[in-house]
C-alpha cells in the first residue's frame, strides 16, 4: 500500500502547470519543467490526430498543463495554449479568429463582418494548387502584376485605362495601310 506521501505526491501531479522546455519536432515529444521537475520526452495533445491532421508544434517557453494519469509524470500529456506574459492573447476581440506567427504573418476571420484576411511579411508568397480548377465568385481586384502563362477566355468586355499589346502592336497605335497602299492614322 502507499504511503500517505506518495499519495500525497501522485495527487500534487495528477495536473500540473508547466513551461515548454524543449521540443523534439521528429519525435513530436516535447519535454516541460514545472518547479524543479524536467519531465521526459512527452507528446502534445494536438487538435487532430487521426484521419485529419494538425500540426501546430509547441514553442520553447510556451506555458502549458501536465495531465498524469495516476499521478505519474513520466506518462504525462501536454496541453498547449495557455496565455502568459511571455506569450500574450494577439487580439482582444469576441469576433476574431486570429492566427499569428513568428515571422508576422496573420490571418483573420471576423464573423460579425464576414471578412476574411491574410497579410504576410514582405517577400512571402502563396501557391494555391487545385488540378480540378478554381472558381471564384464575386469581383476581384489585383494591385500589382498579373501574369498569366496559358491561354485566357473572356466572356464579356475586356478593358484597359492605356492599352493592349498583342505580339507587340499596340491596340492603340498601331497602323494599317489603306487603299493607296500608304498607312492609315492610328485609330481613336
Amino acid at each position: 500500500m502507499d504511503s500517505l506521501a506518495e499519495l500525497a505526491r501522485r495527487l500534487d501531479n495528477l495536473i500540473r502547470l508547466g513551461t515548454i522546455a524543449e521540443v523534439d519536432h521528429a519525435a513530436a515529444r516535447c519535454r516541460v519543467k514545472s518547479g524543479r521537475l524536467l519531465t521526459t520526452w512527452l507528446p502534445w495533445i494536438a487538435l487532430r490526430a487521426g484521419g485529419t491532421l494538425d500540426w501546430n508544434p509547441p514553442t520553447v517557453g510556451e506555458q502549458c498543463l501536465l495531465f498524469s494519469p495516476s499521478g505519474e509524470t513520466a506518462q504525462a500529456l501536454v496541453l498547449t495554449g495557455l496565455y502568459s506574459d511571455a506569450h500574450r492573447a494577439p487580439e482582444k476581440s469576441p469576433d476574431l479568429h486570429r492566427r499569428q506567427y513568428p515571422d508576422g504573418a496573420i490571418i483573420d476571420y471576423d464573423h460579425a463582418t464576414h471578412a476574411l484576411d491574410a497579410t504576410l511579411p514582405g517577400g512571402a508568397t502563396v501557391m494555391l494548387q487545385a488540378t480540378g480548377g478554381v472558381t471564384i465568385e464575386g469581383d476581384v481586384t489585383v494591385d500589382g502584376k498579373l501574369k498569366v502563362t496559358g491561354d485566357a477566355e473572356i466572356e464579356g468586355t475586356a478593358r484597359a485605362a492605356i492599352d493592349v499589346l498583342g505580339a507587340d502592336k499596340s491596340l492603340v497605335k498601331h497602323l494599317h495601310l489603306g487603299n493607296l497602299g500608304v498607312p492609315t492614322s492610328p485609330p481613336q
